[in-house]
């Protein structure tokens, strides 16, 4: 099961982040979940939101340089040691994660991944009874 992600390239300058939110939040766009990331010209927003479509229309007509992109959200136990073993998962199967990004709410922590094989990436997960989430799932959560 994949999800959609969105990356927005941002100016490197003060309320950039707080323009996307806000232009998001007008059109009724819920952000489930984000990270920065930034270098010395730019930063990459990557984000899970509740309607993906409308947030690139939205974006791309206000000329924001956006990108979708799938990923893989895991579910697994908000406790010590529980991501450990499932990142051991993937790298005993030869599965590379070129970033990732989590939240947890209660006893459930939510790992959003891209790995450089999606498809065997599901079929690890899910061969080891992993619980994959899609981008609706994270809203019901």
């Amino acid at each position: 099961m994949l999800t959609k992600q969105l990356s927005i390239f941002l100016e490197n300058k003060k309320g950039r982040f707080t323009e996307v939110a806000k232009l998001l939040g007008e059109e009724g766009v819920n952000m489930k979940a984000f990270t920065v990331s930034e270098n010395s010209d730019f930063g990459i927003l990557r984000l899970i939101v509740s309607d993906t479509e409308k947030a690139i229309r939205v974006l791309r007509d206000q000329k924001y340089a956006v990108n979708e992109a799938d990923v893989v959200c895991i579910s697994c136990p908000n406790k010590p040691g529980a991501l450990g073993l499932v990142m051991d998962i993937l790298t005993q199967a030869g599965i590379f994660i070129e970033y990732m990004y989590a939240f947890s709410e209660g006893d459930s922590a939510n790992v959003i991944i891209r790995p450089d094989n999606l498809s065997l990436c599901v079929e690890v997960l899910k061969t080891n009874q992993l619980e994959l989430l899609a981008a609706s799932d994270l809203f019901k959560l």
